[in-house]
C-alpha cells in the first residue's frame, strides 16, 4: 500500500513547492485536455471537487461516482471526499489529508494530493527488472542514458540541471528529432530549451518545467523532475512495445524457412529395413506433430495480429510502417503452411503400413533366432559331453548316477524333437515371404538337423559302455564297503593315540608323574595286536587293486564309504611308533623336575615355618613392652632398643628365604602344602616388625621429651597413654574425631559443637582429622594446670553439704547459680551410703567422673 503523509512535505509552503506548482499544473492538464477542459490554478481549481474526479476518471479509465452539482461548501466537500476514497481504494493510505483542506485552498495539502496521484498513477505501476515506481523509473532512465557520454543519472534533480539525460533520452528513441553529437555540454539552457521544446512538440509531452528554474535552482524538485520523466517513460512505452512487436514479427517471418525446411521431410518416403527405423520415423513424426508444429501454428495465428498490431503503434508514434522483404510476406507464409499440410497428409498412414509389414516379417525372424539359439544353446557341448569316457575312472555310485543322468538326458532329447520340427517349419515360412535373410536362415536350419541325427547315435553308444562298466564296479564297491567299516576304527584309534602321546600335561607332584608313566606302560603293551589290524586292513585294498588291474579299470579308484587311504594309515602308523620313545623321554624328564621341585618346596617350608612364629612373637613383645606402665620410660626405652638389635640381627635369615623364594618362581612352583606361609607374608610382617619397632621407640622417646618438657609426672603420663593407647581403636598411633570426643566424654567434659570445635582447633590445627599423643599430651597437660584437682572440687562440695558425704538438691539451689545448679543436679549420680536421705545425691562420685579419676 502507498502511505503519503502530508506532514513530510513541511510545515509551510518551501521553495520545491513554488516549482511543482507550475509542474502538477501541466501534468493534471495533459491529462484533462483529453476530457476537453484545463485548471488555471491549482490552488483554485480543485477545490469545489469536479475536475478532481474528473482527472481521477480519465488517468484511471474508471467511472467515479456521480459528482454533486451544488455549490454549497458541503458538496463540495462531498465531491472531495468521492475523490479522495477512490484514491484509498487503489491501495494508496492518506494521512492529514481531508477534504476540508482541499475544499479551503490548502495549497500545502492540495500539491501532497496530487503528488500522491501521480505516484499511483503515473509513477508506481513503472517496473523496471524486478524494481518498480521512483527505482524503477530511476533504472529505466540509467539504462537508456548509459550509452550516452556526460550522461550520468542518479537522481531526480541534478542528474538532470545540464539537459543532456533529457535529450538522451528523445535520441535513443527518436534518433530523428535530435543530433546528439552537436550537443554542448556547457550549454545547460540550450539543451533543456530544446528537450522540453521537442517533447511537447513531437511526443505531445507538455512543457512541465522552467529550464531557467531548474539551472538557478541548487537542487531542482525531485517530483516535478520526476512527474516530467514519467511522462518520457509513458509516451516511450508505446514504442517500445511497438519494437518488441516487430521483433516478434521478424522472429515469426523465420516460419517461413521452418516450413520451407520441414516439407521436403514429409515428403521423403523411402522404407527402412527395420521396424526399429521404421520406429523412429513415426516417433520423429509424432515429436513433429506433439512438439514443434503447436508453436509454429501458434506463430501463424498471431502473425496476423502482430503485424497488423505493428503498424497501428508505429503510426502513433509517428514512425514508418514495418514492409517485410519480398517473399516474406503474411500471404507467402499462409501458401507455404498449405504445402506442408498437404505433405503431412497420409504420411502416418504410410508409415504404420510399413511397420506393420516388418513387424510379422522381424516377428517371424526373431522367432526362429530364439527357438534356434534355445536348441543350439542346449545342444552346446552334448556331444563332447556324449563321448566323454568318464565312466572308467568313476565309482559305482558314481556310474550309477551317470547311468541315472544319461536316462534323464534321452528323455530330454525326445522332449527336443518338437523344436526341433518348429524350427524347419519357420524357416519354410520365411523363404515364402521372402525375408531378405532367408538364405542365413536356411543354412542355420540344415545345420541344426545334421547335428541333431549326431546326437542320436552318440546317445545310444554312451548308454551301452555305461551298462557293462556297471557291473564291474560292483564287486569292487563291495570291498571298498569292507575296508571302510574296518579301517574308520583303527584310524580314529590312532588319532587318539597320537592325541594322548602328544598331550601336553601339567602336573605339580611326583605322584601325579607317576601315575602317567604307569598309564603309557599299559598303552605300550597294545602295539602288536594293532599291528596286526593293520595288516588285515590293507590287504582288502590291495585285492581291489588286482581286480581294476585284471579288467582294465582305472587304478585311480576312489572309495566312497571313507576317506581314508592305505597311505594314511601307514603313515599315521609310523607317526604313532616314532611318539612313544619321545613321550618315555619326557614323562621321565618330569619325574626328575618335580623330585627336584620337592625339593624345594620342603626347603622353603621349614625356613618359613621358623622365621613366621618369631616375627609374631617379636610383635607381642613389643606391644607388652610399650603397653607395660609399670616401669618407668627409660626401661620401656631399653628394652625396646634390645628388641631393635635382636631384629636386625635376623636379617640374614629373611635374606636366605628371598633366595629360596626366587628359585621356586624360576620353577615355576604355586603351591607348598608344607607350609602355610608364603614370600608375601614374610615381607609383610618383616616390614611391618620394623615398622612397628621404630614408631615405638619413637613415640617413647616423644614420651619422654613431653614428660620432661611439661614437668608432669610419670603417673599422669601413664594415665594419658592409657586413655589415648584405649581410644586409639585403629592402633594407627592417632586418635579419629569421634575417638577423641568419646576420650573427651569419658573424662567429664560437657562437650557442645562450639566447644568441640575449639578444642579441635587446638589438637588439630591442620584439619587432618587425627588428634597425635604429643597433641594429645600438649593439650591434657594445659587442662589439668589450669584447674581444680578432684580432691579441692570434693572439698568444696563438702563445705556447701554441711561435711554431709551427699548434698540436696535444695542445698545446690540455694549455693549455686542456676544454670551450674541444674548442670550438677543432672549429672550428679543417688547417694548409695547407708546414711542418706530420699533426694541426697552422690558429689564425691561427680567429682571423680569430671576429673576423669572413675570409668563411671
Amino acid at each position: 500500500m502507498l502511505l503519503f503523509d502530508c506532514k513530510q512535505l513541511g510545515a509551510s509552503r518551501s521553495h520545491g513547492d513554488l516549482h511543482s506548482c507550475p509542474t502538477f499544473t501541466a501534468w493534471c492538464n495533459s491529462h484533462l485536455r483529453k476530457a476537453g477542459t484545463q485548471i488555471e490554478n491549482i490552488e483554485e481549481d480543485l477545490r469545489n471537487g469536479l475536475k478532481l474526479m474528473l482527472l481521477l476518471e480519465v488517468i484511471s479509465g474508471e467511472r467515479l461516482p456521480r459528482p454533486d452539482r451544488g455549490k454549497m461548501r458541503f458538496h463540495k466537500i462531498a465531491n472531495v471526499n468521492k475523490a479522495l476514497d477512490y484514491i484509498t481504494s487503489k491501495g494508496v493510505k492518506l494521512v492529514s489529508i481531508g477534504a476540508e483542506e482541499i475544499v479551503d485552498g490548502n495549497v500545502k495539502m492540495t500539491l501532497g494530493m496530487i503528488w500522491t496521484i501521480i505516484l499511483r498513477f503515473a509513477i508506481q505501476d513503472i517496473s523496471v527488472e524486478e524494481t518498480s515506481a521512483k527505482e524503477g523509473l530511476l533504472l529505466w532512465c540509467q539504462r537508456k542514458t548509459a550509452p550516452y557520454r556526460n550522461v550520468n543519472v542518479q537522481n531526480f534533480h541534478c542528474s538532470w540541471k545540464d539537459g543532456l539525460a533529457f535529450c538522451a533520452l528523445i535520441h535513443r528513441h527518436r534518433p530523428d528529432l535530435i543530433d546528439y553529437a552537436k550537443l554542448n555540454k556547457d550549454d545547460h539552457l540550450g539543451n533543456l530549451s530544446l528537450a522540453l521544446e521537442i517533447a511537447e512538440k513531437h511526443l505531445d509531452i507538455p512543457k512541465m518545467l522552467d529550464p531557467e528554474d531548474i539551472i538557478n535552482t541548487p537542487k531542482p524538485d525531485e517530483r516535478a523532475i520526476m512527474t516530467y520523466v514519467s511522462c518520457f517513460y509513458h509516451a516511450f512505452a508505446g514504442a517500445e512495445q511497438a519494437e518488441t512487436a516487430a521483433n516478434r514479427i521478424c522472429k515469426v517471418l523465420g516460419l517461413l524457412e521452418w516450413i520451407r525446411r520441414t516439407t521436403p521431410w514429409l515428403e521423403k518416403r523411402t522404407p527402412e529395413n527395420t521396424v526399429e527405423a521404421m520406429r523412429r520415423k513415426l516417433e520423429d513424426f509424432r515429436d513433429y506433430r506433439r512438439i514443434h508444429k503447436p508453436p509454429k501454428v501458434q506463430e501463424k495465428c498471431q502473425l496476423e495480429i502482430s503485424f497488423n498490431t505493428l503498424q497501428t503503434k508505429l503510426h502513433i508514434s509517428h514512425r514508418p510502417a514495418f514492409m517485410p522483404s519480398e517473399g516474406k510476406m503474411v500471404s507467402d507464409i499462409a501458401a507455404a503452411w498449405q504445402g506442408l499440410d498437404q505433405a503431412e497428409k497420409g504420411y502416418e498412414e504410410w508409415l504404420l503400413t510399413d511397420i506393420r509389414r516388418l513387424e510379422r516379417v522381424e516377428h517371424l525372424a526373431e522367432k526362429f533366432q530364439q527357438k534356434a539359439a534355445t536348441h543350439e544353446s542346449w545342444a552346446q557341448g552334448k556331444d563332447q559331453l556324449l563321448t566323454l569316457k568318464d565312466y572308467e575312472s568313476a565309482s559305482l555310485t558314481e556310474l550309477r548316477a551317470l547311468l541315472r543322468k544319461h536316462e534323464a538326458f534321452e528323455s530330454d532329447l525326445a522332449a527336443h524333437q518338437d523344436r526341433v520340427e518348429q524350427i524347419a517349419a519357420i524357416a519354410q515360412e520365411l523363404n515364402e515371404l521372402d525375408y531378405h535373410a532367408a538364405a542365413v536362415i536356411n543354412e542355420r536350419c540344415q545345420s541344426i538337423c545334421d547335428h541333431w541325427d549326431q546326437l542320436g547315435t552318440l546317445t545310444q553308444k554312451r548308454r551301452e559302455a555305461l551298462e557293462r562298466t556297471e557291473k564291474l564296479l560292483e564287486t569292487i564297491d563291495q570291498l571298498f564297503l569292507e575296508f571302510a567299516k574296518r579301517s574308520a576304527p583303527f584310524n580314529n584309534w590312532m588319532e587318539g593315540a597320537m592325541e594322548d602321546l602328544q598331550d601336553m600335561f601339567m602336573v605339580h607332584s611326583v605322584d601325579e608323574v607317576q601315575s602317567l608313566i604307569s598309564a603309557h606302560d599299559q598303552f605300550k603293551a597294545t602295539l602288536a595286536e594293532a599291528d596286526s589290524e593293520r595288516q588285515a586292513i590293507l590287504s582288502i585294498y590291495n585285492e581291489v587293486q588286482k581286480i581294476a588291474q585284471s579288467y582294465g579299470i582305472s587304478s585311480k579308484l576312489t572309495n566312497i564309504y571313507c576317506d581314508i587311504t592305505p597311505a594314511i594309515i601307514n603313515q599315521k602308523w609310523e607317526k604313532v611308533k616314532k611318539l612313544v620313545p619321545q613321550r618315555d623321554g619326557t614323562l621321565h624328564e618330569e619325574l626328575s623336575r618335580q623330585h627336584a621341585n620337592e625339593r624345594l618346596r620342603r626347603q622353603f617350608a621349614a625356613q618359613a615355618n621358623a622365621i613366621g612364629p618369631w616375627i609374631q612373637t617379636r610383635m607381642e613383645e613389643i606391644a607388652r613392652c610399650s603397653a607395660d606402665l609399670a616401669g618407668t620410660l627409660e626401661d620401656q626405652m631399653n628394652h625396646l632398643k634390645q628388641y631393635e638389635h635382636n631384629i636386625i640381627n635376623y636379617k640374614p635369615n629373611i635374606d636366605r628365604l628371598e633366595g629360596d623364594h626366587q628359585l621356586i618362581q624360576e620353577s615355576l612352583i604355586f603351591d607348598n602344602k608344607h607350609t602355610n606361609y608364603t614370600m608375601e607374608h614374610m615381607r609383610v610382617g618383616w616390614e611391618s616388625l620394623l615398622t612397628t619397632v621404630a614408631r615405638t621407640i619413637n613415640e617413647m622417646e616423644t614420651q619422654i621429651l613431653t614428660r620432661d618438657a611439661k614437668g608432669i609426672s610419670q603417673q599422669q603420663l601413664n594415665d594419658f597413654r592409657s586413655s589415648f593407647t584405649h581410644f586409639d581403636r585403629k592402633k594407627k598411633g592417632g586418635m579419629e574425631t569421634d575417638d577423641f570426643r568419646a576420650c573427651l566424654i569419658s573424662m567429664g567434659y560437657d562437650l557442645g559443637e562450639a566447644e568441640f570445635a575449639r578444642i579441635m582447633s587446638l589438637v588439630d590445627p591442620d584439619g587432618a582429622g587425627v588428634v597425635t599423643f604429643q597433641s594429645f599430651v600438649d593439650f591434657m597437660t594445659r587442662e589439668t594446670g589450669d584447674t581444680e584437682t578432684s580432691e579441692q572440687v570434693i572439698a568444696s562440695f563438702r563445705i556447701l553439704a554441711a561435711d554431709k558425704p551427699y548434698i540436696l538438691v535444695d542445698e545446690l539451689r540455694r549455693e549455686l547459680p542456676p544454670e551450674q545448679a541444674e548442670y550438677c543436679i543432672s549429672r550428679m549420680p543417688p547417694y548409695q551410703g547407708p546414711d542418706g536421705v530420699p533426694g541426697a545425691l552422690d558429689y564425691t562420685a561427680f567429682s571423680t567422673v569430671l576429673y576423669g579419676e572413675s570409668d563411671l
